[in-house]
């Protein structure tokens, strides 16, 4: 009589030791012939073996085993076997974890490499789950916060995510061992920050030096650690990804990309650089019509330029369409600095209330 689970279906326990074996293996997401070699026996034995606990435990398809290994707690994901007996994951694969070889970009369409060699993600939902995982690196995310970032509404009639990480997990292994870069815990799920380096992550790190230098009065500095993260954007970003999650961080990010080229833009313009912004400027005042706190820049740029009338036309320009598209008058700032080109002021206007 076979031990059973509360739900009836078979347990591990009902495996004979050389299966467990097995199991264990494809856990930890080896391939047949990878296994046969750690094993030690043929690789058509390991398909016997696998067919057999499939049987055994009722269950689907080699997916739907690595799904039982990780919630039998056979395998912990990521972090290397949980016995050293028979262990087909060498010891030596988790020092690869301390140098991250794995990068991932989503300030564009989402794309991943390992070594500088370009990976396979999947499909668009199977992209999109790396993608929150990407995004909270480091914490983990329950399998509800998956459904509802990336079907929203719509969830899916079968349980999809374990698959999509299973699949995931063997893409994005770490240097050539069976170590992945995405662990599983009893919460959920998890990308390691120390096996992945993600452009979003560095983009805040160069914010932030850029935030020193200018506390630091360096506004060159500033302007070259912006410009270093302004360059990791490579259109839009998560472009073309489905779910609330990616369409939510799809705005949250392209408003970063404007946030910063005002902050860079901003400090060109304390530097004296007026010339070197204009075109930049003029690009960003097309794209954000609205904005008033580019084309006070702009404005200023232009002016200190020697080109007082092009600046007033972005003025008239700008008052025109807050009159059409919002049925409003042009803010304290840009009145501001209309003042000053009308009346020659060569002191240079602060622009308070620019973002920060």
């Amino acid at each position: 009589m076979p031990i059973t689970a509360p739900t009836g279906q078979p347990t591990v326990t009902t495996l004979r030791h050389r299966e467990r074996e097995v199991l264990y293996a494809v856990g930890c997401g080896l391939r047949d012939d990878e296994i046969a070699a750690a094993l030690a026996i043929p690789e058509d034995a390991v398909a016997g073996h696998l067919a057999r606990i499939l049987r055994t435990l009722g269950l689907r398809d080699r997916a739907a085993a690595i799904v039982h290994a990780f919630d039998c707690g056979l395998v912990a994901p990521g972090r290397g076997p949980r016995r050293r007996a028979a262990s087909p994951v060498p010891p030596a694969a988790t020092r690869h974890m301390a140098e991250p070889r794995l990068r991932i970009s989503m300030l564009g369409p989402l794309r991943a490499w390992r070594d500088g060699q370009p990976l396979d993600l999947g499909h668009l939902r199977q992209q999109a789950v790396l993608t929150v995982l990407a995004l909270c690196l480091g914490r983990t995310v329950s399998q509800q916060e998956l459904l509802d970032g990336v079907w929203g509404e719509e969830p899916p009639n079968t349980n999809v995510v374990p698959v999509y990480i299973y699949r995931l997990r063997k893409i994005l292994r770490v240097g050539g061992s069976p170590v992945s870069a995405i662990e599983r815990d009893r919460c959920g799920y998890r990308l390691l920050p120390g096996a992945v380096t993600v452009d979003v992550a560095r983009v805040e790190d160069l914010v932030t030096a850029a935030g020193t230098a200018e506390r630091a009065g360096e506004l060159t500095e500033a302007v070259r650690a912006c410009s270093q993260a302004l360059d990791l954007f490579r259109g839009e970003p998560l472009a073309g990804l489905p779910g609330p999650f990616a369409e939510l961080e799809r705005l949250r990010l392209t408003e970063r990309r404007i946030v910063l080229v005002q902050r860079k833009l901003d400090w060109q313009l304390r530097l004296g650089q007026h010339a070197e912004a204009i075109a930049e400027l003029s690009a960003l005042t097309v794209a954000q019509p609205l904005n008033e706190p580019v084309a006070a820049m702009l404005m200023r740029a232009l002016y200190l330029s020697g080109r007082q009338a092009d600046a007033l036309t972005v003025f008239h320009r700008t008052r025109r369409r807050l009159a059409e598209d919002l049925g409003v008058d042009p803010g304290l700032m840009l009145r501001r600095t209309h003042q000053m080109i009308l009346r020659g002021d060569e002191a240079p206007l602060g622009l308070a209330g620019t973002p920060r």
